[in-house]
């Protein structure tokens, strides 16, 4: 029997829902006659309708437009399979390490440095898909040379990274800043940017394609992080990458840069034991880092590079890509 506690004394509602639901029982829904409206299927409509496939729609429905497949996924370990890239700075650091990862992922690659020994030892241990040019990035001359070596050699050119820099010194007031120092900093960190971006778009717009980045620095969205000549040799390159974007985008041109919070192996800190690298990027990622736990490594940067150098990256430009533990959002 029942429990009364689990009784309840109907409601006027209740009535209302029971004599509706006696009338569903006797009287067809609205779209219960719809449907025995149509009970009686002409066998030729059926027929017509859903036994035969016209092959000719079949193939426009699900045939792919090739010219659709440009920007393609590229299989693993093989994201720039086939693009040659030039990286100027390629001996040490950020440089080098894009190298490494370039090569690692196809590119046919030029490094571009003044540090002979170096680059053809890096080139050396590599493969043959990898050469080395010598270049002062402050030097016209060097640059056309760059460029038309690369393109003699490869019959294209599709990334270029401008990447090539220095650095006085991490902090420093204004007053200290020397004008040597700061025409210095900015012939090598802008002026040298500046040209290797302005003679490969030679190549570039014809080919109606390419790939145009940039190594800048935090500097760009925050202040504080670096020296005033550092940041005035930095912050204009967010300048010419926006501008450039602008201008090059009706070529199918990209143009982007990366900018880094302070990362040892950029130049802005003296060599120094593994013991001590690890204890400094320890403290630098507490100081300059918003996400706790995560060291900022050079790799870091070379990544965020590689993502931008990338096919899959198509539709990305005028962008400043900052690899900075979200430091310029909460500072």
């Amino acid at each position: 029997m029942e429990s009364l506690s689990h009784r309840r004394l109907p409601h006027a509602a209740d009535h209302l829902i029971s004599s509706h639901a006696a009338d569903r029982l006797t009287q067809p829904h609205a779209a219960d006659r719809i449907i025995s409206s149509h009970a009686t299927v002409d066998p030729r409509r059926q027929t017509q309708t859903h036994a035969t496939v016209d092959p000719r729609r079949q193939t426009q429905t699900y045939a792919v437009d090739p010219r659709r497949q440009t920007h393609a996924v590229d299989p693993p370990g093989m994201m720039l399979d086939g693009k040659v890239a030039i990286i100027t700075g390629g001996a040490r650091r950020i440089g080098a390490c894009n190298i490494s990862l370039f090569h690692e992922h196809g590119a046919k690659l030029v490094i571009a440095d003044k540090q002979d020994n170096l680059s053809q030892e890096i080139a050396d241990k590599l493969d043959e898909n990898v050469s080395y040019i010598h270049c002062d990035v402050t030097n016209e001359d060097y640059i056309c040379n760059l460029i038309d070596t690369t393109v003699a050699k490869h019959g294209q050119l599709n990334i270029i990274y401008n990447n090539a820099g220095i650095a006085d010194s991490l902090v420093g007031r204004i007053l200290d800043t020397k004008k040597s120092d700061l025409e210095r900093v900015t012939s090598v960190n802008l002026v040298g940017s500046f040209l290797g971006a302005k003679y490969p778009t030679r190549v570039m717009v014809p080919q109606r394609k390419g790939c145009i980045l940039f190594t800048t620095s935090a500097a760009t969205a925050i202040a504080g992080v670096s020296s005033h000549a550092f940041a005035a040799s930095k912050c204009p390159i967010l300048g010419v990458t926006r501008g450039l974007a602008a201008e090059l985008g009706q070529y199918g041109v990209r143009v982007n840069c990366v900018s880094q919070n302070p990362v040892l192996g950029t130049g802005l800190y003296a060599e120094m034991s593994e013991d001590n690298t690890s204890k400094a990027e320890f403290e630098l990622s507490n100081l300059f880092s918003n996400l706790k736990g995560q060291i900022l490594k050079v790799e870091d940067v070379a990544r965020a590079a590689l993502y931008l150098a990338r096919d899959e990256a198509n539709n990305i430009s005028g962008l400043n890509l900052l690899v900075d533990g979200g430091y310029s959002v909460v500072s």
